[in-house]
């Protein structure tokens, strides 16, 4: 991992082709699979961070937040080459540091284990109980 590079970016500035295809790579094909929403997606979030090794794009982390009361960790993709080296830990640490300080962060995923026990390492409860969790998904 000693030859990578962390940097948050401006979503707007990252060659899209490179992002289709860590996106492809990991298996999002409804992102993969529509360009011009993926680039709004990227150009609306409040921080991006992306990993490098040399030009190719590894990894990448996006929020969403009013960066007051909450905090949306929206996408965490590594590419399946270099998954279980810790560059997921990595991206996620540095997209929440400039939201310390806000209390409620919120994270929606898939029911698959090894997710589970990833954001379970970073300090994210499963919602059970007295808090409801809803998602509605258009399309």
């Amino acid at each position: 991992m000693s030859d990578l590079e962390f940097e948050s970016v401006d979503g707007r500035t990252l060659d899209l082709a490179r992002v289709l295809d860590l996106y492809g790579a990991v298996g999002w094909t409804v992102y993969a699979n529509d360009p011009g929403t993926l680039a709004l997606a990227l150009a609306g979030s409040t921080s991006v961070v992306v990993a490098r090794d040399g030009q190719a794009l590894v990894g990448l982390a996006r929020v969403v937040s009013d960066k007051a009361t909450i905090c949306y960790l929206q996408d965490v993709l590594v590419h399946p080459d270099r998954q279980r080296e810790g560059i997921g830990r990595q991206l996620v640490e540095l997209a929440l540091k400039p939201y310390a300080h806000v209390r409620q962060k919120v994270l929606l995923t898939d029911d698959e284990p090894g997710q589970k026990a990833f954001y379970e390492s970073l300090g994210y409860a499963q919602v059970e109980g007295a808090l409801r969790a809803f998602a509605r998904f258009d399309g």
